[in-house]
């Protein structure tokens, strides 16, 4: 059970609330002080003039509501606001978005009802999860469009995802017996005014971009390994000497992962002595992708930790607007719903996802060409050549699809549009942001499969299974039961699906 309430969520709680099965609880001490804050504005708001309680919205703030209006107000925001397009988002995407809107209402600091965080609870631990569309909010108001479709469900209308399908939200709350929540004070304004669309998928593209790295220290470190590289580019003593975090962690781990190879070589073993040969046979370095991937890795590493401090920090704040503080008996209004935050770090993740699969697909290319390698058939074919294919049709899936990486890393920090009536002049685009990052992680999801398929070919063409390090030698044989030695040629796309699931579903290394 994960408590939200006084203390901060982690990265690592909203994973096993995600994908662990765990469900969450309410603090009792934080809904003291969520029903503190919602009388404090229930009695505050009378005869005062406050945005978004009896003004319009927006640019429309100028307009004074009545007061037999207001309530009728907020169903006219949430209602009107639902004009979201495109596909819904996936399940996963919208628990997270779910997750981070109950995080930032349990500060205590949007006036809202104690129903409101009940209900969402509920929805969340009973796996009921609004129609909430990828396309619509620009990140500036927050995720206006995005959690405008979170409220519609609150209030008991639109659709749901129950059960592998979507459903009336109504017929769900009757099956299930739950209440709708009522419209109190700005029930409506603080559900949709905040940034937890774009936190709750990069929450989830975080998780998946950490898998992903591991992912890739691994198969380098099994490239240099069957390759039979030199160990003095993963050495502690060379990459002490670079100042960098993220690199020397990414050489221990590949040197971790490596322990026991009887392939690495040590170069004095074979160059520091007396050689009369004038021209060498073997390469005396390796290429770029394979001698340098702890200072490309690296920054990816440091990359995503500064992502995930971040973003982790968004979850845990308060992105409303106004700011109701009960404690000091105020409310303040300013423009915590801006996105910059997120939208920053989802394109800098998703720049650094894009050049990770841009180091697969080259230390692919490097297995697949024969007159780069000079060690393995063309297109690691372990057939007859000319006859048979091996992997020249996979390889076309995995260029085309860094290429697709590659024009998706344009950054949408900087790709403000203003709208509004220039009300929001400067916006983030996080949710864009955030939603592209995703489509890049699938990718390499999708590139990596490729990889490790070339990787277990050229295993069985060496034949040196038993000259690989342990971690080599696991990873090979859990792949190797879902995807057989082929020779034969045949359709390769189930066999890439079933890998993808797999690296989704394995974390194969924690730094």
């Amino acid at each position: 059970m994960v408590a939200i309430g006084s203390k901060a969520l982690s990265l690592e709680e909203v994973y096993r609330v995600l994908l662990g099965g765990e469900e969450l609880t309410l603090e009792a001490a934080a809904l003291q002080q969520v029903e503190a804050s919602f009388l404090f504005l229930e009695k505050f708001s009378a005869k005062k003039l406050i945005y978004g309680i009896n003004t319009g919205f927006g640019p429309m703030a100028q307009y004074r509501i009545s007061d037999e209006d207001t309530f009728q107000l907020q169903y006219n925001l949430i209602r009107s606001h639902s004009s979201g397009a495109g596909n819904c988002m996936s399940p996963l995407h919208t628990k997270a978005l779910m997750i981070a809107r109950l995080s930032s209402f349990m500060q205590a600091h949007s006036g809202i009802h104690p129903e409101v965080v009940h209900l969402l609870k509920d929805l969340i631990n009973k796996n009921v999860y609004p129609c909430v569309f990828e396309h619509g909010g620009v990140g500036a108001s927050g995720d206006l469009v995005q959690l405008a479709h979170l409220a519609l469900v609150l209030i008991g209308e639109g659709e749901v995802w129950y059960e592998d399908k979507y459903q009336p939200t109504a017929e769900v709350f009757a099956k299930l017996n739950l209440k709708p929540i009522g419209i109190h004070v700005r029930e409506g304004l603080a559900i949709i005014n905040g940034t937890s669309a774009m936190t709750g998928i990069g929450l989830v593209n975080l998780i998946e971009a950490k898998k992903l790295l591991g992912w890739s220290v691994v198969l380098s470190a099994m490239i240099n390994e069957i390759v039979e590289a030199f160990d003095d580019h993963l050495s502690e003593e060379l990459n002490a000497v670079k100042k960098h975090e993220g690199q020397q962690k990414i050489a221990a781990k590949m040197r971790e992962i490596l322990t026991g190879s009887k392939m690495v070589r040590h170069r004095p073993d074979h160059l520091y002595k007396e050689l009369e040969e004038e021209i060498f046979k073997d390469k005396v370095q390796e290429y770029y992708s394979l001698r340098c991937t702890p200072q490309i890795l690296g920054p990816i590493y440091d990359t995503l930790a500064q992502a995930e401090k971040l973003v982790v920090q968004e979850l845990n704040s308060v992105s409303d607007n106004p700011v109701v503080d009960h404690h000091r008996e105020n409310v303040f209004h300013g423009g915590n719903f801006h996105g910059d935050y997120v939208s920053l770090e989802m394109d800098k993740i998703k720049i650094a996802i894009t050049k990770l699969s841009m180091l697969a697909e080259r230390q692919l290319n490097y297995l697949l060409n024969e007159k780069l390698n000079h060690k393995f058939p063309p297109f690691m074919n372990l057939g007859k050549l000319g006859f048979n294919f091996g992997m020249q049709g996979v390889q076309f899936t995995a260029t085309s699809t860094v290429a697709e990486n590659q024009t998706l890393s344009f950054p949408m920090y900087v790709h403000s549009i203003p709208n509004n009536n220039d009300n929001q002049d400067i916006v983030s685009m996080g949710c864009n942001a955030a939603t592209m990052t995703s489509k890049v992680i699938e990718n390499t999801f999708q590139v990596l499969s490729i990889q490790v398929m070339t990787m277990l070919q050229a295993v069985d063409y060496l034949n040196c299974q038993d000259r690989l390090a342990g971690f080599s030698h696991k990873v090979y044989q859990e792949v190797r039961a879902i995807f057989p030695k082929f020779i034969e040629d045949s359709p390769r796309y189930k066999d890439l699906q079933q890998i993808k699931a797999y690296l989704k579903k394995n974390d194969p290394i924690q730094f």
